[in-house]
């Protein structure tokens, strides 16, 4: 929206969402939405369940119908001149789609990595072909972290200062409120394996133990929610322990501005981006080193804490620090006002746009 604002136009081809398809218009934005299997089937895209999905043979069918439906729209728009850049998000789907729409038009690609997409690459030789393929091919690659960038440079066998890092934005003005704390422990994520909210809950449990009797909120939903339920009864914390599901963005501020404290336990995230909101919203915020571009965004001390990897204890142990600390609520405050800079939608759309500009120019 906001490089829309900057006097270009913007045309959005993404995947229809359970039979949604067809053009729209959504502010400055032109929006495609492309289907592309039975109305039922079609959820591969906008509820985070891609890589899940897709893991069985009918779900590859899915995805690589998904992958040509959207490249249709894009060579269409190509052959017809309409595009001068194609910006694709994810290396799969979106930059497969788009390279193979670009192929032969002379017409730039920028691929952007967010981190699911880049776990991808070491999940089988398969996909780190077709990724570095991708990639490389690509007139530039961006990661929303420096950890992804990383770990792409690897892929591509280039140096990590060829890809730029810059988070996508966030939307500031649902941020807007400052937090009132006394809301004790908060955290986000969707309810798999990877966001880790059993830590979490073991680090509540810890506190517990140590006399600091906390509330714990957990906003997300997935299929592990019946058995985190379970082990908080197990720990003994489930009277103080609430699961609110998945709230809806413009509800989510809520959900973390009264916390305390933001606990943060996911392994090899992309960037973190709850964590941010919370220090955006003046929330302190305390992190297991596990990998990922959330250490991106939390510092060791002041406003944040970084604990070893799956080590419970540690973590509340800092969560108790941190609500113990007479200066961390106005440290958080003060890394939440870096961030909203970094993460400004006009500041985000002028270093893509300087970046689609130098591409454009390459290709003559």
């Amino acid at each position: 929206m906001a490089v829309a604002a900057r006097g270009h136009r913007v045309t959005v081809v993404t995947p229809a969402d359970r039979g949604r398809g067809g053009p729209e218009r959504r502010g400055r934005l032109d929006v495609q939405w492309v289907r592309y299997g039975p109305v039922d089937q079609e959820s591969l895209a906008h509820t985070g369940t891609m890589v899940e999905s897709a893991s069985s043979m009918g779900g590859k069918v899915l995805a690589t119908s998904l992958i040509l439906a959207m490249a249709r729209p894009l060579r269409r728009m190509l052959r017809h001149k309409a595009l001068d850049v194609v910006h694709a998000h994810w290396w799969i789907p979106g930059g497969i789609a788009t390279w193979l729409a670009c192929r032969g038009s002379r017409r730039p690609y920028v691929v952007t990595l967010h981190g699911t997409d880049v776990r991808l690459l070491q999940r089988s030789r398969l996909t780190r072909a077709i990724g570095r393929h991708v990639l490389q091919r690509a007139d530039a690659v961006t990661a929303v972290s420096g950890y992804l960038a990383e770990q792409a440079a690897s892929v591509m066998q280039t140096s990590v200062e060829s890809i730029m890092v810059q988070p996508m934005p966030a939307d500031l003005v649902r941020l807007a409120r400052g937090s009132r704390g006394g809301g004790g422990v908060v955290t986000v994520g969707r309810l798999v394996p990877q966001k880790r909210i059993d830590i979490v809950l073991d680090a509540v449990a810890h506190m517990h133990r140590q006399g600091r009797i906390v509330p714990l909120t957990i906003i997300g939903e997935g299929p592990l929610r019946e058995a985190l339920e379970e082990h908080a009864v197990r720990l003994g914390i489930a009277q103080t322990t609430r699961f609110l599901g998945q709230l809806a963005p413009e509800s989510l501020a809520q959900g973390i501005g009264n916390a305390d404290v933001f606990a943060f336990a996911a392994f090899g995230e992309g960037l973190g981006l709850a964590a941010a909101e919370a220090f955006i919203l003046g929330v302190p915020v305390a992190i297991t080193d596990a990998g990922g571009g959330v250490k991106d965004i939390v510092p060791p001390t002041g406003a944040g804490r970084v604990v070893p990897e799956g080590d419970a204890a540690a973590l509340g142990d800092a969560l108790i620090d941190l609500m113990d600390a007479p200066d961390a609520r106005q440290r958080a405050a003060e890394t939440g006002a870096s961030l909203r800079a970094r993460f400004d939608p006009d500041r985000v759309a002028e270093r893509f746009e300087s970046v689609y500009h130098r591409v454009c120019d390459r290709s003559g």
